[in-house]
């Protein structure tokens, strides 16, 4: 086994601290769930876990301590991941608000909800910045095979995500059954949309100013 399991406990704990806590991509899969069912949701879910993937790639093949030391290439990652979070927020407070409750016209398509989520976890310079401050504590390079170490907590991360990500999405659809009201519908994503647009709003404060 690549990793300890003495150290792959550890990680467990910690990673699942990090993944319970609200972020960009629990919101887009609420959001998904919520405005076009429950497959929508799972389509994010799987999104998150491909946004992952890339990182996860990025990492063992040393991208990603490039992007992160370099501050041009670090703030271009967050200036990018801001603008897309705003744009999904923006889609909030458009005529008819980017939720809609059933098959109407807002409601998004597979591709669509799992392209977001994508987007949204890769041009995430926090995600970026957990593959490096994270992972390499609980990367032993005595042991060797560090690449083998990085995928298998990947993998561990991945898992862990979807355990947590999946009945989120499951169980927006029970709630999306109480949204019948326009009115609700639009309150809901407005405030989706807000939270979305502090998020690029934060991203920005931290990483540029």
């Amino acid at each position: 086994m690549p990793v300890e399991p003495a150290t792959l406990g550890a990680f467990v704990v910690a990673i699942s601290a990090i993944v319970m806590s609200p972020g960009p991509d629990t919101l887009i899969i609420l959001r998904s769930a919520l405005g076009s069912g429950r497959r929508a949701g799972f389509a994010a879910v799987a999104g998150v876990q491909l946004g992952l993937m890339v990182h996860t790639t990025l990492a063992v093949l040393g991208l990603s301590l490039i992007i992160a030391s370099s501050p041009v290439l670090f703030k271009a990652v967050a200036v990018a991941g801001a603008a897309y979070l705003a744009w999904l927020g923006v889609q909030g407070f458009r005529d008819g608000g980017a939720l809609t409750v059933g098959a109407g016209p807002s409601a998004v398509g597979l591709a669509r909800a799992c392209r977001d989520a994508i987007l949204c976890n890769v041009l995430n310079p926090k995600v970026i910045l957990l593959f490096l401050a994270l992972l390499p504590n609980f990367v032993d390079a005595k042991r060797g095979h560090v690449a083998a170490q990085l995928v298998t907590l990947a993998a561990v991360l991945i898992v862990v995500n979807v355990l947590w990500q999946l009945p989120l999405a499951w169980g927006a659809e029970v709630i999306r059954r109480w949204l019948g009201r326009a009115g609700v519908q639009r309150a809901v994503s407005r405030l989706t949309g807000a939270v979305l647009l502090a998020f690029a709003a934060l991203m920005l404060y931290e990483h540029l100013l």
